[in-house]
């Protein structure tokens, strides 16, 4: 099997990491050979943060290079720019269409571009998610990285029943049940 890149890029809070873990988690029980990496942003809460999961039969490092991503999960439109050119041209970029405003702009001092999704559409094979409506209708935003990560399920080899069963090992037990709603809302977006 050709090794498989994934990335998931988002801001500091967005449950990255969390959502990293899972994905490593289910390459494992698939039994494939797997190795992740994180990269964080400047502050705990705000600022940028990158990993990358590869996995295949053996994997010998865990960055993704650029163009490479099969792969490319964005919970936040600006951080789906700034990655964008790690996706492969036959790649697959899932964003969540929300708008969070970096420090710089915050302040005055840069402008958040308008029509990111737009843009990365003319070249990208984009699926557009509003994940956090959805995550605010099932009543905790906290889940919407769950449903984001639903809806990149159907573009990876692993069962259903697989993503239950790590969800299910990784979050805290008070949570279980809302995750495992939020992926499956996420899961039949795209089957």
């Amino acid at each position: 099997m050709e090794t498989k890149n994934i990335m998931i890029v988002g801001v500091g809070g967005q449950g990255t990491l969390l959502t990293s873990r899972i994905l490593g988690g289910i390459t494992r029980i698939a039994g494939y050979d797997v190795k992740l990496s994180e990269v964080h942003g400047m502050a705990q809460r705000g600022g940028s943060v990158v990993t990358f999961v590869r996995y295949g039969e053996k994997v010998y490092e865990p960055i993704v290079e650029e163009g490479q991503a099969d792969v490319l999960i964005a919970f936040e439109r600006l951080e789906a720019m700034r990655y964008s050119h790690f996706l492969k041209k036959s790649g697959v970029l899932i964003v969540n269409d929300q708008r969070i405003d970096p420090m710089p702009v915050v302040i005055g001092a840069s402008i958040y571009p308008e029509n990111i999704i737009e843009n990365l559409e003319k070249e990208h094979r984009v699926l557009r998610v509003d994940a956090m409506a959805k995550a605010k209708e099932l009543g905790n935003p906290k889940v919407f990285n769950i449903i984001v990560l639903g809806v990149a399920a159907a573009y990876m080899d692993f069962t259903k029943d697989d993503w239950l069963t790590v969800i299910e090992q990784t979050v805290p037990p008070k949570t279980i049940d809302i995750n495992i709603e939020a992926f499956l809302i996420g899961y039949e977006m795209h089957q």
